[in-house]
C-alpha cells in the first residue's frame, strides 16, 4: 500500500502534466474559433461582393436584351441621333477659347 507521500507525489507528477495540457488545449481551441470567426466574417464579405457584382451582371444582360430584341430601326434611329448631335464641349476648351479673343486684343 502507498502512504501519503507517495499519493502526493504521484498527484503531482500526474496532475500537474494534465493540468498543463488542459490549459494548452483550452487556449487552442479558443485560437482556433476565432481564427474561424475571422474566416467567416471574410466569407460574409465576399458573398456579398459576389450578390453585389452579379446585379451588375444582370443589369447589363437586361440592356443587352433590350438591344437584341429592339427593332433594328429604332436603333439605327438611336445611333444617327447620337451622330447628329453636336459633341459635349469640353469646360476647359470652352474657357480657353473665351480668353483667346480678350489676349488678341492686347
Amino acid at each position: 500500500m502507498m502512504g501519503p507521500g507517495e499519493v502526493f507525489v504521484a498527484l503531482i507528477v500526474i496532475g500537474l502534466p494534465v493540468m498543463l495540457l488542459m490549459i494548452i488545449a483550452s487556449r487552442y481551441f479558443r485560437l482556433r474559433e476565432k481564427k474561424l470567426e475571422v474566416e467567416a466574417s471574410l466569407a460574409a464579405e465576399k458573398a456579398a461582393q459576389y450578390a453585389s457584382r452579379s446585379h451588375e451582371l444582370e443589369q447589363r444582360v437586361r440592356v443587352l436584351e433590350q438591344i437584341v430584341t429592339d427593332s433594328g430601326a429604332q436603333t439605327a434611329a438611336q445611333i444617327e441621333a447620337l451622330r447628329s448631335a453636336p459633341p459635349p464641349r469640353n469646360a476647359k476648351i470652352a474657357r480657353q477659347e473665351q480668353q483667346e479673343p480678350l489676349n488678341q486684343g492686347e
